[in-house]
């Protein structure tokens, strides 16, 4: 099991610039980044690549920014610039290092209606036809499409880890895989530590964050269940510490973020790292 941090916590955009934070990440303890990168232009991957390998670090995944206008059931517009973004990520990847793109790649982040269910239905069809597509690119390249569940406020889609691995049967495809979040389940699971089992060998991913989007440990969540459950299903992933403040204004507004919750970035970090590694099997 392996330790990273999502660079959303101390950058967004991510650009050639953020590297800077590699060599402090690597003092810190981390394994590896997970690189949030909202426009793939904003980056040359070897460059990026080169500061990873000098740091000491690995990308182990890419996390895809799907804010609006990015839409697999969207208009066709947002459909075609959907899939280009997220074909982008998946060719950028490899470069990396990584072999896994994770996220909500399934809808733009904010829209949440009440829907009927034939229009419901509709939605899930395009959006599973529009996942095929990304999932067997995503196989032509070595690269594991992991969906992201997210919190009703967030999304009307796909809030559950049973309404992902219903989304990953319909679309058919061992390219694509779940990617839970403790802050997400623990709105919207009745259990998370059932729902980890439930994912079993399909979950690709484990974002750690506290009840209060701060540092993991620090909080509400039963963290001694969630590991219990992760060995139960011999999880041998990652886990990321994906957590916000203030300091990045943009991800702040986007993730309601309005009080400083920690006393710093470096607290979530440091803080939330010592206390993964202390519960790690």
């Amino acid at each position: 099991m392996k330790f990273g941090i999502n660079t959303y916590l101390f950058s967004s955009p991510f650009t050639n610039e953020s590297t800077s934070y590699f060599p402090q990440f690597k003092n810190w303890g981390f394994d590896f980044v997970e690189i949030a990168l909202e426009d793939p232009g904003d980056i040359d991957p070897e460059l990026v690549r080169k500061a990873l390998d000098d740091s000491g670090l690995e990308c182990r995944s890419v996390c895809a920014a799907t804010g609006p206008g990015r839409d697999l059931r969207g208009t066709r517009k947002e459909q075609v610039t959907s899939i280009e973004y997220v074909e982008a990520l998946i060719r950028i990847a490899p470069v990396l290092g990584s072999k896994l793109v994770v996220g909500p790649v399934y809808s733009a982040i904010g829209r949440a209606e009440f829907v009927p269910d034939d229009e419901r239905r509709k939605q899930w069809e395009l959006v599973a036809g529009n996942l095929k597509t990304l999932a067997d690119f995503a196989e032509k390249h070595g690269v594991k499409l992991a969906i992201e569940p997210l919190n009703r406020y967030e999304t009307d889609f796909i809030n559950t880890c049973d309404q992902a691995l219903r989304m990953i049967e319909t679309v058919g495809s061992d390219a694509l895989q779940v990617h839970l979040d403790t802050f997400h389940m623990n709105l919207e699971e009745k259990d998370p530590a059932l729902a980890i089992q439930r994912a079993g060998n399909r979950l690709g991913l484990l974002h750690a964050s506290g009840s209060d989007r701060g540092t993991p440990g620090g909080d509400q969540i039963n963290w001694d269940r969630i590991f219990a459950a992760l060995d139960h299903i011999h999880y041998q992933g990652d886990i990321v510490i994906e957590s916000f403040t203030p300091d990045v204004k943009v991800i702040a507004k986007a993730a309601s973020i309005w009080r400083q919750v920690e006393p710093s970035r470096e607290a979530i970090a440091v803080e939330g790292l010592r206390f993964l590694r202390s519960l790690a099997f």
